[in-house]
């Protein structure tokens, strides 16, 4: 099957489904593309990207809407246009996000928990607290402690700064002191995370992407349009799953757990469709001053390094 026809089956699976999340995507495209390019684009431009995977008008300027509203996004009104970028806070979520979407899976353990005490907070807090350090994969062993295995500090830091409660929780490292508990150990990161589900969605995004890597690795030429569609939908899928998984190291892990390959299969997905990708975005999306303007240097380290 051709690279185009693929891209195609890609979209119109896309649209078959019973609700089409168009933010969600907008989401994707705006942290995927537009953000390692300056970050700002005219609506205009985005709804005609958009409108390549059968997005409407009127559905981007509703999912716009709406992002704007939970202050994912701000506008700046140029004339008659409507220019869009991501707000202060929308910027932390999708650094934060950067880094376990593209960041190389950890493969060594020192054996040192991450442990976050939450009972100095009311209970509405703590449940917002609870949900933000469950998207950097922190999982619930109580009521009042979220915990993981290998965390990423910078994110956590600014996680609790940004809903202000640095001052307010207790942030601890911790070491099992026998060796002997390893089963017990185990036995509470399954009820900590649904790992057996996170497993089924990287198996069904193996099976969805081997035949585009498949058919885009036959394929010298590559057409712009084809491969920004590969590389939204590639990224929108991905991402669902990594955000919910805690990245646990291999000694916590199920056997024949698939994300390793799953991550294998998206970095070398990506790096095939990259380039054409961007010519796309440079032929398409627009600012106030001209195109987009060239992806930012750490752009070009995104799954360990783009060639």
């Amino acid at each position: 099957m051709s690279v185009s026809a693929i891209s195609q089956s890609l979209v119109e699976e896309f649209r078959s489904r019973p609700t089409v999340r168009a933010g969600s995507l907008i989401t994707t495209v705006f942290g995927d593309s537009i953000a390692p390019r300056g970050g700002t684009v005219w609506l205009g431009s985005l709804i005609a990207a958009m409108s390549e995977f059968g997005i409407s008008e009127r559905l981007v300027r509703t999912s716009v809407f709406r992002l704007t509203r939970d202050e994912w996004l701000e506008a700046d009104q140029v004339g008659r246009r409507s220019y869009y970028s991501l707000t202060e806070e929308g910027a932390q979520k999708f650094e934060q996000a950067t880094h376990r979407i593209y960041g190389k899976p950890r493969l060594d353990w020192s054996g040192q928990w991450t442990l976050v005490l939450l009972s100095g907070l009311d209970a509405a807090l703590r449940e917002t607290v609870r949900k933000e350090l469950s998207w950097l994969g922190f999982g619930a062993t109580s009521t009042s402690l979220m915990a993981h295995p290998s965390a990423d500090l910078g994110d956590l830091k600014a996680v609790l700064s940004r809903l202000h409660v640095q001052n307010e929780v207790v942030v601890m490292n911790g070491l099992t002191l026998d060796g002997g508990q390893y089963s017990a150990m185990r036995d509470l990161v399954q009820r900590s995370w649904d790992l057996e589900a996170i497993d089924e969605r990287y198996e069904q995004f193996l099976e969805h992407f081997e035949p585009v890597l498949k058919s885009v690795s036959k394929n010298d030429s590559l057409l712009p349009l084809n491969a920004f569609q590969v590389r939204t939908l590639l990224i929108q899928e991905y991402r669902k799953i990594l955000l919910r998984d805690p990245l646990l190291p291999s000694e916590m892990l199920p056997d024949e757990w698939h994300g390793g390959h799953a991550y294998q299969l998206c970095r070398d997905l990506y790096q095939s469709v990259y380039r054409a990708a961007d010519d796309f975005l440079t032929e398409t999306m627009e600012t106030a001053n001209g195109p987009l303007p060239p992806p930012s240097k750490d752009f070009f380290n995104r799954f360990g390094g783009l060639k």
